[in-house]
């Protein structure tokens, strides 16, 4: 009786070993292949896919959308996509470019892959902007540059290209990934590590508009708002600073999302990076 009582016994507490086990499983399983969902008033499609480590959009003034591949150790590239779905490479080894803008006529990536140029492509010539340590997210107001660097203590910086002259606006940043500024000349950035975004402010401390994020990544200001991405490899969410300051969820479970860009009135593209695909995100009308 006392042996069969023991083997009965063991035989439950392999049971429920093998439950915890597959419960374990079950739940990074349930992380990595859940849908994306939208919040009430938007929709989503898959506008492109296939494109490994896709990170950075920019759409030049005759609507041309070109993209970022992620890849260390001059292995990256900038892509120009065409409609038809196939691309071609407008400049390659680049060391993690990441952030990348239309300044000026020209193409303003960054790369995150170490201390390496900042780099303007302007019809088909590579020229040197600025030096500067993992730069991830670039932004313009359409006269001087800004940049930010991914790292531990970071920079915020700011270029002006009729000088030359490149400008500290904030130092000690905890992984600063994106950067932004509005029309109104508002600049926004995150600081990844620490879960939020701020407010730059020509004197005092810069204000936070939004906390407790999970890995901050771009920012992009729009007519719709702020957009805050989030690079986080599970249950990512883009999230929207409206026009009263009001958070919102737009999209969630997404996978290590990226860029968002604005291609018209209530419409954006979104890199996931995850997924390796582009998202198109549309306004609902009421």
């Amino acid at each position: 009786m006392a042996i069969f009582f023991s083997s009965l016994n063991l035989r439950r507490i392999f049971v429920c070993a093998v439950v915890v086990i597959v419960s374990g499983l079950a739940y990074p399983a349930w992380r990595h292949f859940y849908p994306v969902t939208a919040a009430k008033g938007w929709s989503f499609e898959v506008a492109y896919s296939q494109i490994p480590k896709v990170s950075a959009l920019a759409v030049d003034d005759r609507g041309a959308l070109f993209v970022s591949q992620e890849f260390s150790s001059r292995k990256g590239k900038i892509l120009r996509l065409h409609d038809d779905g196939t691309s071609e490479e407008v400049l390659t080894e680049l060391s993690k470019p990441d952030g990348h803008i239309f300044f000026q006529g020209g193409l303003v990536t960054g790369q995150e892959g170490g201390s390496l140029p900042v780099i303007w492509l302007n019809d088909g010539i590579k020229q040197t902007l600025f030096n500067a340590d993992n730069v991830e997210g670039v932004a313009t107001d359409g006269h001087v540059l800004f940049a930010i660097e991914d790292k531990t203590p970071g920079r915020l910086l700011r270029f002006e290209p009729d000088t030359q002259q490149l400008t500290v606006l904030r130092s000690g940043l905890d992984e600063g990934e994106g950067v932004s500024v509005c029309p109104d000349g508002r600049l926004f950035y995150t600081e990844k590590a620490k879960g939020w975004v701020k407010q730059w402010q020509p004197q005092g401390e810069d204000l936070i508009v939004a906390k407790d994020l999970n890995a901050p990544g771009f920012v992009q200001c729009t007519d719709d708002g702020l957009w805050i991405t989030e690079d986080a490899t599970h249950m990512a969410k883009l999230l929207l600073v409206d026009q009263d300051g009001k958070l919102q969820v737009i999209l969630n479970h997404l996978r290590s999302a990226q860029t968002i860009i604005q291609i018209s009135t209530g419409e954006y593209l979104l890199a996931e990076q995850g997924r390796n695909r582009i998202l198109k995100l549309k306004k609902l009308s009421k």
